[in-house]
């Protein structure tokens, strides 16, 4: 017999399934360690056994026939309850987590066998780990207020069963209108503000709000300066954070840039490095300063007091996504390639990453790299713009000095630079 490893090998897989077995095994065992020998239904043995039984019961399918496998499940499912009852009577224990675990285990044993060791070792440590925080996932299911728990139903409602449920395709003039795209930004302005909600709550206002903007600078940096400047004005007294998370994530939005330019067309990176690397540290330096001259030192997580779920402001940020897909389809139908730079401009209102992307494409074949490079500074100048405009009408007034000053004057070190690059 060749041990040579093979993870097709019947050997090898029967292997795998004994020890996704013994992994839960491993946890059930160390919580009813202290237990006196015999009192326990099961442990390490039992479940790494259970999961070598799933295995064979997988392999004796392929071999005869599926209803091997629905009769082995009955059979063992019957044997399993019948342990469960006899345990009830001596524990008084109403748990059925046990239980549920051991037919998980035999479950995953023959699916390593007969199906995806991959995913059933993932599922294996996914259980394990469940099964080992159920202290965390009690105290943090009492911690739960009815409202929270009603936004995450929602959010998963708008996200999991309606997005997919959208075409992803253009419809309407010029097939401007991509409602998968539009209610995608839906869900994200709705995702950063649930995301903020908890950070803050969980992890008091200085680290939520860092993660918060981390997080969002990667996805959408405008979605969350419209959730950050409502909250600026529900808590006054954050307004120096929230400006400075404003700053940290707008600024990700600049190597966001060059990134995408140096995987469409590289050599637009050499002419947008300097400007770009300007701009970005016009955001982070003084973001930084703002930071640490608002920190709130020892006081504790504040009162969150706004809906972890901001639908109205997703809604209408979406509502203006429509309105910019339809005038920048526009602008391009009757300018033509003369009204790149409008487009750049209209476009940068909303998102910059999808002009860099087009005008990075174009560049590569009829577009000059003069033209493109200028095209994603407007978008980018005019985005920055337009946030600094939503902290100043919709932020508490603390925030507005906070954040105007460093984002104009971001602005003019890029328009300095790009201005050079051209002299």
């Amino acid at each position: 017999m060749d041990l040579a490893f093979d993870i097709d090998s019947p050997f090898w897989r029967l292997c795998i399934a004994l020890l996704l077995g013994a992994i839960v095994g491993i946890q059930r065992g160390w919580v009813d360690r202290n237990e006196a020998a015999g009192s326990r239904i099961a442990g390490i043995r039992t479940y790494s056994l259970i999961g070598l039984m799933g295995g064979i019961c997988g392999l004796l399918t392929v071999i005869f026939s599926e209803l091997f496998f629905g009769f082995s499940l009955l059979a063992f499912s019957v044997i399993i309850i019948v342990a469960y009852i006899k345990s009830q009577k001596v524990k008084k224990n109403l748990s059925i987590t046990g239980l549920v675990g051991m037919l998980i285990t035999f479950l995953l044993g023959c699916l390593a066998v007969v199906g995806e060791p991959m995913i059933a070792a993932s599922a294996a440590v996914i259980t394990a780990v469940i099964l080992d925080n159920k202290k965390e996932l009690h105290t943090a299911l009492m911690k739960l207020q009815e409202y929270e728990l009603d936004a995450a139903l929602r959010l998963l409602l708008i996200s999991v069963v309606m997005l997919p449920l959208l075409p992803n395709q253009g419809m309407g003039p010029w097939l401007a209108i991509n409602p998968y795209e539009i209610w995608w930004m839906v869900v994200l302005i709705a995702s950063i503000s649930f995301v903020g909600y908890f950070a803050i709550k969980i992890g008091g206002a200085e680290k939520g709000i860092l993660f918060t903007c981390l997080f969002a600078g990667l996805s959408s940096s405008t979605a969350l300066t419209l959730q950050f400047s409502h909250l600026s004005k529900q808590q006054t007294h954050l307004s120096g954070l929230l400006a400075s998370g404003i700053l940290i994530s707008c600024g990700t939005m600049f190597p966001r840039i060059l990134f995408v330019c140096s995987v469409v067309n590289f050599p637009l990176v050499e002419l947008l490095w300097f400007p770009m690397i300007l701009m970005m540290m016009g955001f982070y330096l003084p973001a930084y300063w703002i930071w640490n001259t608002s920190k709130i030192g020892s006081e504790k997580s504040p009162e969150v007091k706004q809906n972890p779920l901001a639908l109205s402001s997703a809604f209408f940020f979406g509502l203006v996504l429509l309105l910019i897909m339809l005038l920048s389809n526009a602008l391009q139908e009757w300018f033509g390639n003369t009204g790149t730079l409008i487009l750049s401009a209209i476009s940068g209102i909303t998102d910059v990453d999808a002009i860099t992307l087009a005008l990075g494409r174009q560049s590569a074949d009829e577009l000059l790299l003069s033209t493109a490079m200028l095209g994603i500074f407007i978008a980018a100048a005019v985005n920055s713009l337009i946030k600094m405009g939503m902290a100043w009408v919709i932020g508490a007034k603390p925030m507005r000095k906070f954040v105007v000053v460093p984002i104009i004057g971001s602005v003019v070190l890029g328009s300095g630079a790009v201005w050079l690059s051209f002299a």
